[in-house]
C-alpha cells in the first residue's frame, strides 16, 4: 500500500473541500445510509419542503427512507444537471426521470463535513 492508497485519517477528512465532500456524498448512496451519513456532522441540519431534520439520527432516518424508495430505474436515471462549488458551499441540480424531473441540493461544508443541507425535489 502506498501513501496514496492509505485510508484517510480524521485530520485528512477535516481538510476535505466542499467539492471532495460532494463527490463522496454522491458516491455514498451506492454504499448505504451509513456511508452517506459519514459526510455529516453529528449536529447537522437537513432542510426539505416537508420538514427540517436536526442531527445525525433524524438525517439517517430521512436517507434510510430515501434510499429504500429508490428503485433501480431511479438510480439508473439519476443525472447531475448542474454542479457548482464556491468556497464551502456546493450546489447541484439533478433529475431522475420520470420520478424526479428536477431537484436541487445545497450543502454547506465546514471542516470537511456537511453542517447544513437543503433539498427540494419537483415531481
Amino acid at each position: 500500500m502506498t501513501t496514496d492508497d492509505a485510508p484517510r485519517g480524521h485530520a485528512d477528512l477535516a481538510a476535505r473541500t466542499a467539492a471532495e465532500v460532494l463527490d463522496h456524498h454522491l458516491g455514498a448512496f451506492a454504499e448505504g445510509v451509513d456511508a452517506v451519513l459519514s459526510d455529516y456532522t453529528p449536529d447537522a441540519v437537513l432542510i426539505t419542503p416537508e420538514a427540517t431534520y436536526h442531527g445525525a439520527t433524524a438525517i439517517w432516518r430521512f436517507f434510510d427512507q430515501f434510499i429504500a424508495r429508490g428503485t433501480p430505474a431511479f438510480w439508473s436515471a439519476f443525472t447531475i444537471e448542474r454542479r457548482e462549488v464556491v468556497g464551502d458551499v456546493a450546489y447541484i441540480t439533478w433529475s431522475a426521470h420520470p420520478a424526479v424531473t428536477l431537484a436541487t441540493d445545497t450543502f454547506v461544508v465546514v471542516a470537511g463535513k456537511i453542517v447544513v443541507q437543503t433539498y427540494t425535489p419537483l415531481a
